[in-house]
């Protein structure tokens, strides 16, 4: 079967960053564990996703279209495609009392959140201290091995996939019986509206959708 935009498809991948031939991503389990990178935090196993639906890198979402499923596809991503080109323009000034007030002993190297913008002190010298808030991925060359298991068409696997990529909402209860859909998480009245509205646009197989606790 040939995917399409807003198809919601189960894959499986393994991103490596080109020049340092390193995997940074994968939703394999053995292969984090041995290429260091592996989290408990991090769910292993196939993923399911909405093409054309910005859950992948815009790379990906526009080279999967069309292909095929049951299939294993490689492609390489120009840094427009992945991460985006490094920008001068992100690498800031920061103050050393900003780092003071946070009681951080500023290096280079280091990671720190500054005003919820995560960033890389690049120098330090004396009050100057450098700050890339570039993506650490941004200028990077990327590889990816994928393989397109279905598309999938369960409408609560749908709305489950949605709401853990959209929302982070990984642990949600979803119940669904003749298109009407009940998630067990209450949220502010103008939130819940988007929600049902993207929900809806997305799995128009769900007609009403109820939220409680």
């Amino acid at each position: 079967m040939k995917i399409k935009a807003r198809d919601f498809v189960e894959i499986e991948y393994t991103g490596k960053i080109v020049d340092l031939n390193q995997v940074f991503d994968t939703t394999d389990k053995e292969i984090a564990k041995k290429e260091k990178i592996y989290s408990e935090k991090m769910e292993y196993g196939p993923a399911v996703v909405c093409i054309g639906e910005k859950h992948l890198l815009p790379g990906l979402d526009n080279k999967l279209q069309g292909k095929e499923t049951e299939k294993d596809y490689e492609f390489t991503l120009t840094p427009e495609e992945g991460f985006g080109k490094k920008s001068a323009q992100l690498l800031k000034l920061v103050p050393a009392k900003v780092f003071k007030q946070q009681q951080i002993q500023p290096m280079p190297g280091l990671e720190i959140n500054v005003d919820g913008m995560p960033g890389i002190i690049r120098s330090v010298s004396g009050g100057r201290i450098i700050v890339d808030f570039n993506h650490p991925l941004s200028g990077k060359e990327l590889n990816y091995r994928i393989k397109l298991n279905r598309v999938v068409k369960e409408p609560k696997k749908k709305l489950e996939a949605l709401l853990k990529i959209e929302l982070n909402m990984k642990d949600i209860k979803v119940e669904l019986k003749e298109g009407k859909a009940t998630i067990s998480k209450q949220f502010p009245r103008e939130l819940q509206d988007n929600i049902k509205k993207r929900i809806q646009d997305l799995i128009p197989e769900i007609k009403e959708i109820n939220f409680k606790k």
